[in-house]
Order: C-alpha cells, then sequence, then structure tokens
C-alpha cells in the first residue's frame, strides 16, 4: 500500500523537499520493481496530499501513467 503525497514536491508551499514531478515517476518504478519482487506486482495507490493544484495534477498523472506501464 503507497500513500501517494505530492507535497515533496519543489513548487508546493506545504512540503518544500525539492521533488519534481520527474521524480514522482522514478518513485514509482522503484514502488513497481519492489512490488514485482515481493507482492506478485500489486499495488495500492492512495491519494493523499500536494498543495499546488497544476503540480499535483501533473504529478499525479506521472504517477498512474508509470502504474499503467507495461515492464
Amino acid at each position: 500500500m503507497l500513500s501517494a503525497g505530492f507535497d515533496a514536491h519543489e513548487a508546493d508551499p506545504v512540503g518544500s523537499l525539492g521533488l519534481s514531478s520527474e521524480h514522482f515517476g522514478e518513485l514509482t518504478r522503484m514502488v513497481k520493481a519492489v512490488a514485482q519482487a515481493h507482492c506478485g506486482e500489486r499495488i495500492v495507490s492512495v491519494l493523499e496530499g500536494g498543495y499546488n493544484p497544476a503540480m499535483l495534477a501533473k504529478s499525479v498523472e506521472i504517477h498512474l501513467q508509470e502504474l499503467l506501464a507495461v515492464v
């Protein structure tokens, strides 16, 4: 189960951890690799944060594209 929070984005007014939308894609690929190795590729992703609407939308889109990508 993945708590998919996007408040770590560089443009987010709350988290300010400096990640780009593309970083969330990389993190999603890492999670997919772990899920493939340990739990039959099953992932539950729950949206829980992100306070810059434009960057949240872009980051969620990239996250979903990576979840749906065939390895």
